[in-house]
């Protein structure tokens, strides 16, 4: 089996899903009732699609964050995203402001900016004599990480506002809507441009930072692209879902497992035959 048969068959698996997923709820319809009725027009179909964009988004910079820190454990989180957006979600949801910008909330608002802004802070603790390491960056990571989770705790404790906060920080889809997918869809499309185009550079990478410097890869300009990326398509993801886990981790390996490791197969498919490792 081919790798464009394969891409077939998961995507009619993906069609077949969210086909089913459509139907699931507390309300039974018919499928004559689908296209009138407004809980599929206003509540499932938004959230069915939002569910794939996430999925992707973080996929998409899981499987660009394990190659460029060549650390098979890396996920969309590692670089303290996660804590970021917490922090920015939570200051929305304690202090319970109601900006309203390009049709989002003050809450995933304000966790991209958390996100955008823990990343920053880390890219550049991470820095030595102008250049970064991939193990600067996952220390950096984890200390900006622990400090966020403690500025989180304190704003629960000084709001008091526990509930709300910790039911955004499990990750939901319950309050998907229209405005959030077409929010999140340009970044889904900015990331597999980005993926795939530096497919080749990302396929150096696995051979060791030397051997891609060799090869002719600026690895410095391409992590911080690559970063810069992944940091973009995860706040946009963590910021109208909530903390998914283990989807930009399993993802990418599971793909693996099926494809193997050129990235070229990896994010996107091609829909042409298969060719050299490199192009």
């Amino acid at each position: 089996m081919n790798k464009n048969q394969i891409l077939i068959i998961l995507c009619s698996v993906l069609l077949l899903l969210a086909v089913i997923s459509v139907f699931l709820g507390p309300v039974m319809m018919s499928p004559g009732d689908l296209m009138e009725s407004p809980i599929f027009l206003q509540i499932r179909l938004p959230r069915v699609l939002l569910s794939v964009l996430v999925g992707v988004l973080l996929a998409i910079s899981g499987v660009m964050l394990q190659a460029i820190l060549r650390n098979p454990l890396a996920d969309p989180y590692i670089l303290g995203v996660s804590a970021g957006a917490g922090v920015g979600a939570s200051i929305a949801l304690g202090t319970g402001m109601t900006l309203t910008l390009f049709g989002l909330s003050s809450t995933p608002i304000l966790a991209f900016m958390g996100a955008l802004l823990a990343v920053f802070v880390v890219y550049n603790l991470s820095k030595v004599a102008g250049r970064t390491s991939t193990e600067t960056l996952i220390l950096a990571g984890v200390a900006v990480s622990s400090f966020a989770a403690a500025i989180l705790a304190l704003i629960i404790i000084t709001t008091g506002k526990l509930q709300s906060i910790y039911f955004w920080l499990l990750g939901s889809l319950s309050s998907a809507s229209w405005s959030d997918v077409i929010t999140v869809t340009p970044y889904m499309i900015f990331g597999l441009v980005i993926a795939y185009f530096y497919s080749k550079e990302l396929n150096a990478l696995l051979l060791g930072e030397d051997m891609a410097q060799t090869l002719g890869v600026d690895v410095e300009k391409l992590r911080i692209l690559i970063i810069t990326t992944a940091t973009l398509v995860t706040a946009a993801a963590v910021s109208v879902s909530g903390l998914v886990g283990f989807v930009g981790l399993i993802i990418p390996h599971f793909v693996r497992m099926i494809l193997g490791a050129n990235h070229r197969y990896l994010v996107p498919f091609p829909p042409w035959p298969a060719q050299s490792f490199w192009w």
